[in-house]
């Protein structure tokens, strides 16, 4: 039996499985299998400790630096249900790697199969981050390895991409998120993440506002405004790794980071009573607008899907900034459902690519003939982003209008309302005129019968899909155990 403590197992995983790939780099077969083993069991693993899971571990330390300075790994709710999501995600995109990466005839896959390894490392020392230096550490190094995958191509373009992505992720991080944290620890004297929070008797008024800025605006991954360009600049990557970056490691350690440090750094009363979050929430209800009105602006679709998520994003940190029980619980599970909602989508797009080389939505009238399957995964997943039931994205959605109300903030409310209708405006689309639109003439993709794209990218996108649709019936035991984080 693995025993409770020991969570940098949880890091060890995906580095051997890092190892195995590069021990069997001549040997394809073996490669991707040792990539799809160690992700099976990392997802067992966190699944273990889910179920061996009674309260809060105590803080397991790597490393002492000094008396208040740790490298330090804790379990709890919050980070446990992020390491599960993205573990068991990272199953379903390294399948899906398999047969995208193949049938492009993708170049270098020991590094892509090795850095994607390194990156899931860096996601669950995140997760299991006990304080503030732990998470900017593992913050930072995500940042890091992700870098190799979003320059995977190797082309002008992608280097080009990698700067602005490498530029503004650790630009951000060092100017803000660091500053934030040497703060922090000189007025607490302490950086361990605690329930209520560990600043009530030491920052107050402004300074409270400023810190809490500080922190948001340190954290590039939550892509707010102004710094979100990363997120469009890395699409010149593979799908797979867009998967990565929106739904499984590199936005979601974003938000979840963004959730993790208003709940056990600041604490949600905290932010009420001391109003530490206005500026941003209203950052991020900006943030939340504007994105959606620029991608209905792009034909394609992965920039589409990219400044979608950065909108989606937004409803995360409008969570947490509303500083409300039911807001917060809204925020957390939209880390989630927005997971499973965004990664079909992606996986959607890299379908379609592989099958026909097209980039654009006003390529794709009359392919639903063609890919049946895969766009009907694409408007499963589409409902749910835009938050209708019966789809898990509704359940996120309805706590975060709950706690709009509850907070008597109705330009919120508004603005979540004119999301929506924008959600539809430019997803809808997507999957209608493939459906009911005739084909274009100059399409490639001929022939009778049915063209789907391998059964490697096939299979995860359909589960995926079917996930968003059955998971909104299972959502009360996540629920129930998210519960004490947010109502203490």
């Amino acid at each position: 039996m693995i025993l409770l403590p020991h969570l940098e197992l949880a890091l060890l995983i995906p580095l051997l499985g890092g190892a195995l790939v590069l021990l069997f780099r001549n040997r394809p077969r073996l490669r991707e299998a040792s990539s799809l083993f160690a992700g099976i069991l990392l997802f067992l693993y966190i699944t273990q400790l889910l179920g061996q899971y009674h309260g809060p571990s105590p803080v397991h330390t790597l490393l002492n630096i000094s008396a208040s300075l740790s490298i330090a790994f804790q379990l709890e709710p919050l980070g446990l249900v992020f390491a599960l999501l993205a573990s068991g995600l990272w199953v379903f995109t390294t399948m899906y790697s398999i047969g995208y990466m193949n049938g492009n005839s993708e170049k270098n896959l020991t590094r892509f199969y090795l850095f994607f390894s390194v990156s899931i490392a860096a996601t669950m020392g995140i997760a299991f981050a006990a304080n503030l230096f732990t998470l900017f550490i593992f913050y930072e190094a995500l940042t890091l390895s992700t870098y190799p995958l979003v320059t995977h191509k190797q082309t002008s373009e992608a280097r080009s991409g990698g700067r602005v992505y490498l530029g503004l992720l650790l630009g951000t991080s060092i100017m803000f998120f660091l500053t934030a944290l040497v703060i922090t620890w000189i007025r607490a004297g302490t950086l361990d993440f605690m329930p209520g929070g560990v600043l009530e008797d030491n920052t107050q008024g402004l300074a409270a506002v400023l810190l809490f800025t500080l922190f948001m605006l340190g954290i590039g991954k939550a892509a707010l405004l102004p710094f979100y360009r990363w997120l469009p600049a890395a699409m010149i990557a593979p799908t797979p790794v867009s998967a990565l970056l929106h739904a499984v490691a590199v936005v979601k350690a974003g938000v979840f980071s963004v959730l993790k440090i208003s709940v056990y750094t600041f604490g949600i009363d905290y932010l009420a009573t001391q109003e530490a979050s206005v500026w941003i929430l209203w950052l991020a209800v900006a943030t939340m607008v504007i994105a959606s009105i620029i991608a209905l602006s792009k034909d394609n679709l992965k920039a589409r899907l990219a400044y979608s998520t950065i909108s989606q994003l937004s409803y995360i940190v409008i969570g947490a900034a509303l500083a409300w029980p039911a807001a917060a619980m809204g925020g957390a599970l939209h880390i989630v459902t927005h997971a499973f909602g965004k990664i079909t989508l992606f996986f959607c797009a890299g379908a379609i690519y592989t099958v026909t080389k097209y980039t654009r939505v006003s390529q794709l009238n009359g392919l639903g003939h063609k890919m049946p399957f895969t766009f009907a995964a694409f408007l499963l997943a589409a409902f749910s982003v835009i938050g209708l039931p019966p789809f898990i994205g509704s359940w996120s959605k309805w706590l975060l209008i709950e706690g709009s109300v509850d907070t008597q903030h109705y330009i919120v409310l508004f603005a979540f309302a004119l999301s929506t209708l924008l959600n539809c405006a430019y997803l809808l689309p997507i999957g209608l005129r493939a459906f009911f639109k005739p084909p274009d003439p100059a399409q490639t993709i001929t022939g009778s019968g049915i063209q789907e794209a391998p059964l490697a990218c096939l299979i995860p996108l359909c589960a995926t899909a079917a996930a968003t649709l059955l998971l909104f019936f299972y959502i009360q035991p996540l629920y129930d155990f998210l519960y004490p984080v947010f109502n203490s």
